[in-house]
């Protein structure tokens, strides 16, 4: 048994009402917060809330990160990342994975001391996870973060995953998950400055559909606002904290406690200018919903005499204060910190670290996360006593990514590979396939550091040079001194990246052409990623890394030691098989703060696999990432590919099991897997429906589609049937069907039930997943599944006419699938009910924002604490005078129309440009109304502009309105 938990200060000789857990938990926070002064109650919205020791408070801190494995603390079980764990569609596992790592973070928090300030408390039990930010944009740096591209599928992981870090108790918590990043986050490139613009139908149907379930079943305990704007508000103070998640949450009986994410208070006004000071912007996200600011690291007390200012000007009061303090008290007392003796995980020790059980669980995980995505019949391999040539960058070495914990061990798959071997005789060869070189000074003709270096290239001209001496990764120190002493990349600042550029300024790339002697012809610089500077000799000879230009860097003439591509391409020649592993470093090309370019493979890593394969046909490629690639070629012309995440400690044993089919390929991707030459909409637009992002809306043929994944099973559906086939607008759908393993093995099948509308009066998706269910069959077994659909959840669009979900009436189809594009059945459903009425807009306001569709807008804030407007891309800065964009009100009723107001905005008067800021309201082709709008005095100076229709019509017609201008639309009326 453990002692009380150290969270706890010294207890008082009194004991106070709040103590008693017989009380209901509002009247023992009551107490609480009656006893704190007013200066302690602030004290409490930083990260770092102090103790109280005269009421045995102890000190407080929220966050620890819990993605796939205690993080940050030291060494903890390592499991697959997120998107690998979104691709085992598996909702059990996922809340396996994350009970023992809520498990293992209460042992961190009673029995290890914090390694960041551990006198500001113990570790936190409030677990930063998991994220639920959908992969709309697979180039996003934190892609490996994320469980999918669809808000069903992350839903439903989400919720499992909070409910295996929450527990089972009724009462306390084992920990407490808080969801990231509330909201629309899916870009890293210059991320607390971008605007990701939802319009009505994709912030209701697509982003906010996968926060929702975790909050309104109560399995999240909190949320942690984003980086980004969103219409031109920053999360940090968007109305949708009160109006969508406090509101999903307000039938569950619990305060939902968000936090601010590191820093992001500050960028209020710096970088993002939203504010003019600090007073001002923490006030304005404590009233929109912030609970906790994580900022300025430990120094609680910048953050604490920002919010003082505040509430001695008057922008905030106590009751602002007293509710964020309330929620955060909740929460402590549900963690069990005040009832340590009846808390029922206080017990946890050390000994779950690592455990045994957590062991096999990262094992399964990893295994049931792998996606066998071609297969000719290569795999399952059935000799173990053949000669396999293991090769690549990634078939000797695992990675940590930012937020993995530290690997207790790692397993390779060459590791894994030789064990599965070994007792029958097998044989096993590895090859990196990179070069080794040496990097000859021209100043004095000594190798640099005195070693030689194992090159790797990952891409876009950049490099790790690893030590041959001592196996650790060159790294450049403050001083620009270059030591090789770092065993792994992971670092906020990358320092272990560097470019070989050749004299003239250009990349030189890896080894370049050589001469006969292994010299490599020209000079070369070496050049660091991170600080853009140039090695150069000091006045002793000494190299740092301190030369602001090739003028001053130092020459090096590259030795070619060992040729790693040939050696490789030879072991494959000499080897039954090759198995060759290629992928990303999570460090390097995608990772927070900076997302990907494209999709394309490491070109070193691409011309590795083909020469493999041009001298042993028998080549699997298993493709080790962070996220999809374009991997066309190997799809072209090798027998079998798959896919896993950075798996974890355990990655070569599960992967060495699916390869010899000890464990079926149970994994299915949760993105869909473009095609090299797919041209993919702009990172930016985050408009799913006319971008045409994942597979809801994007047309062209993608090389691996959403769902995808072979077993060495095979499945038969059977009839997809349903109930009846009406159902009212209100009601629900029964559907069933019997799944078959017709094949000779066991295997894993994930039935996904995707839904389209025929008759769609909107922009419908071209199908959305509705339902999954994973199925394990024995040869010759099948099962009967059965769906039940409400209509509301699922046949349900956005009505922008009506600001609700909506089921139309008219034709729907069930698709019960293998992937988004493998259909195995289908069957067809009639929604009766009364059609849908024209939109109404005499005499009632219409949002600018509730468009059916449009052209060259970008979607701004109406004020900074709520509303939305519209405005043609470009021009919010107001310097595009001529800049136009479009809007489309389709089905308008305009009987007895006769005239049309507009609510405008246009920030100061441009130069000779003000009379072109302009509205224009046209109904086929009839101009009825254009409205000059003058410059009001500022982006948030709102008036309303009016004109009488010219010759209006009469019935139900589209409407289009067009802005020319920098001018700002909120909303118009027609009258």
């Amino acid at each position: 048994m453990s002692s009380p938990s150290p969270s706890a200060a010294e207890t008082p000789a009194e004991r106070y009402p709040f103590h008693d857990s017989a009380l209901p938990l509002d009247k023992r926070v009551d107490d609480l917060l009656s006893r704190l002064s007013p200066a302690e109650r602030l004290s409490m919205l930083h990260q770092y809330a102090p103790a109280v020791p005269r009421l045995g408070i102890g000190a407080f801190r929220t966050g620890a990160e819990a993605l796939h494995g205690v993080s940050w603390l030291g060494v903890a079980t390592a499991f697959p990342q997120a998107v690998g764990l979104g691709a085992s569609w598996d909702e059990e596992l996922v809340r396996e994975v994350a009970e023992a790592t809520s498990t293992e973070l209460r042992a961190f928090h009673h029995h290890r001391p914090a390694a960041i300030a551990p006198d500001r408390g113990p570790n936190s039990l409030q677990a930063w996870a998991p994220v639920l930010n959908l992969l709309r944009d697979p180039r996003w740096g934190r892609n490996e973060e994320g469980y999918s591209e669809d808000p069903v599928h992350t839903a439903r992981l989400g919720e499992a995953f909070c409910r295996g870090l929450a527990g089972d108790d009724p009462t306390y918590l084992r920990a407490a998950p808080v969801l990231k990043h509330f909201l629309a986050y899916n870009n890293e490139d210059d991320r607390c400055t971008t605007s990701s613009g939802l319009r009505p139908r994709v912030l209701h149907e697509y982003d906010l559909a996968a926060f929702k379930p975790a909050i309104a079943s109560g399995a999240a305990t909190g949320v942690m606002a984003a980086y980004n704007l969103v219409n031109g508000r920053p999360c940090h103070v968007s109305p949708l904290l009160e109006t969508e998640l406090r509101r999903w949450a307000a039938p569950t009986g619990r305060q939902l406690f968000v936090v601010s994410d590191a820093e992001a208070p500050s960028n209020l006004v710096d970088p993002e200018h939203y504010f003019d000071d600090h007073a001002e912007s923490h006030a304005a996200a404590l009233k929109a919903g912030i609970d906790s600011f994580t900022d300025h690291g430990e120094d609680s007390e910048t953050v604490i005499g920002r919010l003082r200012e505040a509430l001695e000007r008057g922008l905030i009061d106590q009751a602002d204060i007293d509710l964020a303090v309330r929620r955060q008290f909740e929460l402590r007392f549900r963690m069990g910190e005040f009832d340590p003796e009846l808390d029922p995980y206080a017990h946890i020790g050390t000994e779950v670290v690592d455990s045994a059980p957590h062991r096999a669980l990262a094992r399964r995980a990893a295994a049931a996360s792998t996606v066998l995505l071609k297969n000719t019949g290569l795999l399952p391999l059935t000799d173990p006593t053949k000669k396999i040539a293991v090769i690549g960058p990634h078939g000797d070495a695992l990675f940590e990514d930012w937020y993995s914990g530290t690997l207790p061990y790692a397993v390779t798959v060459a590791d894994g590979l030789r064990a599965r071997l070994a007792p029958a005789g097998g044989e096993l060869t590895v090859h990196e396939g990179i070069d080794r070189i040496l990097l000859r000074a021209a100043s004095t003709g000594e190798p640099l550091n005195g070693t030689a270096f194992d090159l790797g290239d990952w891409g876009l001209g950049v490099l790790t040079l690893r030590a041959a001496d001592n196996g650790r990764f060159l790294s450049v120190k403050e001083d620009g001194s270059l030591v090789a002493d770092q065993a792994v990349v992971k670092s906020w600042d990358v320092h272990e990246t560097f470019r070989l550029v050749d004299a003239t300024g250009a990349a030189a790339g890896g080894t370049g052409s050589a001469t006969e002697d292994g010299t490599d012809r020209g000079a070369v610089l070496l050049q660091s990623v991170l600080t853009g500077r140039y090695a150069a000799a000091d006045a002793d000879g000494t190299l740092r890394v301190t030369a602001e230009d090739a003028a001053g860097a130092e020459r090096f003439t590259r030795e070619l030691l060992r040729d790693g591509r040939a050696e490789a391409v030879a072991a494959a020649a000499a080897a039954d098989l090759a198995v060759v592993v290629l992928g990303n470093h999570p460090l390097i090309h995608g990772r927070e703060t900076e997302d990907r370019r494209g999709l394309a493979l490491p070109p070193a890593q691409e011309d590795l696999l083909k020469e493999v394969a041009a001298v042993r046909p028998d080549t699997a490629l298993i493709v080790m990432s962070s996220y999809p690639y374009a991997v066309d070629w190997a799809d072209e012309h090798l027998p079998a590919v798959l896919w896993t995440s950075h798996g974890g400690q355990e990655t070569g044993h599960a992967l060495a099991d699916v390869l010899f089919g000890d464990a079926d390929p149970a994994g299915r991707l949760p993105q869909t897997w473009y095609r090299g030459d797919d041209e993919l909409p702009h990172p930016l637009d985050y408009d799913i429906i006319q971008a045409g992002w994942t597979y809801q809306y994007h047309r062209a043929a993608p090389r691996y589609p959403f769902g995808h994944g072979l077993s060495y099973g095979a499945f038969q559906y059977g009839e997809l049937e349903v109930d009846s086939a009406t159902v009212g607008q209100d009601g629900s759908i029964r559907g069933a069907l019997t799944v078959s393993n017709t094949g000779s093995r066991p295997g894993t099948e994930v039935v996904q039930l995707y839904v389209r509308p025929l008759e769609a009066r909107y922009q419908a998706p071209r199908r959305k997943l509705a339902d999954f269910r994973k199925i394990t069959l024995a040869p010759g077994q099948s099962r009967r599944l059965v769906f039940d659909l409400p209509a509301a959840a699922h046949l349900a669009h956005w009505d922008v006419a009506t600001g609700a979900f909506t089921v139309d009436p008219g034709r729907y189809q069930l698709l019960a699938a293998a992937s988004a594009e493998d259909v195995r059945a289908t069957v067809q459903v009639t929604v009766e009910g009364p059609a849908p009425a024209p939109r109404t807009v005499l005499g009632r306001r219409t949002a600018a924002a509730d468009f059916d569709a449009h052209r060259g807008i970008a979607l701004v804030d109406a004020t900074r604490e709520t509303g939305n407007a519209v405005t043609p891309a470009g021009s919010d800065a107001g310097s595009e005078a001529g800049s136009e964009a479009e809007l489309l009100f389709s089905t308008v009723e305009l009987t007895g129309a006769r005239e049309v107001s507009a609510e405008v905005a246009l920030e100061g008067a441009l130069e000779g440009a003000a009379a072109g800021a302009e509205l224009e309201f046209t109904v086929d082709g009839q101009v009825l109304a254009t409205l000059t709008v003058p410059p009001t005095g500022g982006r948030y100076a709102w008036t309303t502009v009016t004109a009488t229709l010219s010759d209006p019509p009469r019935g139900v017609h589209d409407l289009r309105v067009t802005l020319r201008g920098p001018l700002r639309l909120a909303a118009f009326t027609v009258a």
